[in-house]
């Protein structure tokens, strides 16, 4: 297995494929520094030579924010949102969805399992 930006990529999948389990890389990007590399998409990540993997992890650690780093500065946005005390701060706080999305039925990926709130029948 590879080792890219502190993740290992599995060998068996196509490289642009494994390049998206980094944080922070998705298709587009990661099929961005293979054409920018002069890397072919399909190749397998155990077919790469050495030179292709540092080739690739160099590109990665100078144009992009990726794993720790991004996770960080993802973090600290929150955490300065919630601070300054604005609306998608206490959203955040609340862990209610922060974009405008309807509550009443859906945003069950937010606020969890459904909590039954109501009466007890009279025995």
């Amino acid at each position: 297995m590879a080792r890219i930006a502190g993740v290992e990529i599995p060998d068996n999948k196509n490289v642009w494929v494994a390049l998206t389990y980094i944080y922070g890389i998705g298709v587009t990007r990661s099929k961005n520094i293979l054409n920018s590399i002069g890397v072919e998409l399909n190749k397998k990540v155990k077919d790469l030579s050495d030179e292709e993997i540092t080739k690739i992890r160099q590109y990665i650690d100078e144009n992009y924010k990726v794993e720790g780093s991004l996770r960080a500065e993802v973090a600290s946005s929150i955490k300065r949102l919630i601070s300054i005390g604005c609306y998608r701060g206490s959203r955040h706080k609340k862990g209610l969805p922060v974009r405008g999305q309807r509550t009443r039925d859906n945003a069950r990926t937010r606020k969890g399992p459904k909590k039954t709130v109501g009466r007890k029948k009279k025995g």
